[in-house]
């Protein structure tokens, strides 16, 4: 590894900098190449978004460290939670259109009963689905060991799956997947109720969520190399995913997750750049409107207040909008990815200003968490530099 990072070089795809001095702009090139080296990151992807508009995106080391391909801001990668802002703003455009509600019980809505054997006659809603206060639980390790499918798409249908492991009697059905905690009243993050959300929008709408996703988001936003599964997207523009451990590093074979609205989406940050403006932009990029500015306003307000909260939350370090969840004690807004060979970041600031999006292809363990994150303040100061014109 020594020898690679010693001819290790800046890779550009793409940039912009509002006209930053070279010597500015090289300051930044100089300080994620570091930390990259410090952390093991083989390539990493950025880009800076300034008052609604992308003003720097590049690309830094490998999208495959055999060959030596450049990781770009076109480079696709699967974007682990992230994906549940794009299940979020396809639940809002299904409420729209008056498909469902947020505050109905989800079981107005299913084929199968859910309710939370603790609390037999508490009611599930897809509010609670979104806020992670459903009650709905993760139970370890059955959720790492069989929701990720290696070497190809998940065969395992997913209205399937969440009834085998909702509904008593099916054959992932533990009393282990709940809390003993009413609905609404505890936070605890669960991909598998983000994944039933995903579910409830495929029965109201009648349509998969990557078919319904790509009607209403990726096709207005030109997110035309963006895609759910592995047989959606080109996988010559797919990178390699690694796990560093100690100096040796390794190639991590693609997969897929049976749960796919928590973690399904495969994009590039270019394109990850034109959802998070709409977001950003009461629901409009480029003239292209994809969600209500009422609706956007509901999927990043936060939902908890003094008087309605969680038990566990602290609204001083948290709170959570429409799978939409605050970072940083609570002064950055968006969302993250931790999957097997990926760490992303989807952050603004509160006043939606400055956002940043960051992917790597390298698992990071917690000892390389704080360097990930301090390329993220490389790049929030290069946003607010781009902004104050210096």
């Amino acid at each position: 590894m020594n020898k690679v990072f010693s001819v290790f070089v800046l890779l550009l795809a793409s940039f912009t900098a509002f006209g930053q001095s070279p010597a500015a702009t090289a300051k930044v090139d100089t300080a994620i190449e570091r930390i990259m080296k410090e952390s093991g990151m083989v390539g990493l992807g950025a880009a800076i978004i300034v008052d609604k508009k992308l003003a720097w995106s590049k690309g830094y080391g490998y999208a495959d460290l055999a060959t030596k391909k450049p990781f770009t801001p076109t480079t696709i990668m699967n974007i682990g939670s992230i994906s549940k802002t794009f299940t979020g703003a396809c639940m809002m455009r299904a409420a729209e259109d008056k498909k469902l509600s947020l505050d109905e019980d989800i079981n107005t809505y299913l084929p199968f009963k859910v309710t939370n054997p603790n609390f037999p006659d508490a009611k599930i809603t897809l509010r609670n689905l979104a806020t992670h206060t459903s009650g709905i639980a993760d139970r370890d390790p059955f959720y790492s060991d069989s929701t990720y499918h290696y070497g190809g798409d998940s065969p395992e249908q997913l209205g399937d799956f969440l009834r085998n492991y909702l509904v008593p009697g099916g054959k992932h059905y533990s009393t282990s997947n709940f809390l003993e905690k009413k609905p609404g009243s505890y936070r605890e993050y669960s991909n598998i109720a983000a994944g039933l959300a995903g579910y409830i929008v495929e029965l109201r709408t009648g349509r998969k969520l990557n078919d319904y996703c790509r009607q209403t988001i990726f096709k207005p936003l030109e997110m035309n190399n963006s895609g759910w599964f592995l047989s959606e997207v080109n996988l010559g523009n797919h990178t390699k995913l690694y796990n560093k451990t100690g100096d040796s590093i390794r190639i991590i074979p693609f997969y897929s997750l049976t749960t796919y609205p928590d973690g399904g989406v495969r994009t590039s940050v270019d394109e990850l750049s034109h959802f998070f403006i709409s977001l950003l932009n009461n629901g409009t990029y480029s003239g292209t409107r994809i969600l209500k500015k009422e609706s956007v306003d509901e999927m990043l307000r936060f939902q908890f207040t003094a008087s309605n909260k969680p038990e566990n939350v602290n609204l001083d370090k948290q709170n959570s909008g429409i799978f939409w969840s605050t970072k940083l004690n609570a002064s950055r807004i968006g969302h993250g990815g931790s999957d097997p060979g990926i760490k992303t970041e989807m952050l603004s600031d509160l006043s939606k200003e400055i956002g940043v999006i960051i992917f790597t292809n390298t698992d990071l363990k917690e000892s390389d968490l704080k360097k990930f994150f301090d390329i993220y303040e490389v790049l929030y100061k290069q946003g607010q530099a781009i902004k104050n014109g210096y």
